[in-house]
């Protein structure tokens, strides 16, 4: 799962051109939204993007990630139970 994980913040970073960030500066229990990593809504739909193009998961809309993008650890453990690829 830690493997997931560094994967995910990676693709993170890059998907959303989160330039001043590093894997490191993101920590796996810390909110994605808000006070976290300050995303919006917009960032949801990427990281829907993200999900179906690396994992083959489809979240049907963005309320269904609200609780899947709490966090990196909510993404790795619903990426690991439900992906396709």
């Amino acid at each position: 799962m830690e493997t997931l994980k560094q994967e995910l913040k990676e693709k993170i970073i890059d998907a959303l051109n989160l330039e001043d960030l590093t894997p490191q500066d993101i920590e796996d229990d810390a909110p994605i939204f808000m006070e976290g990593l300050g995303l919006d809504s917009i960032d949801a739909l990427e990281l829907m993007l993200l999900m179906e193009k690396n994992y083959g998961i489809r979240l049907a809309s963005p309320a269904e990630g609200k609780q899947i993008f709490k966090s990196i650890h909510t993404m790795a453990e619903y990426i690991q139970a439900n992906r396709t690829k």
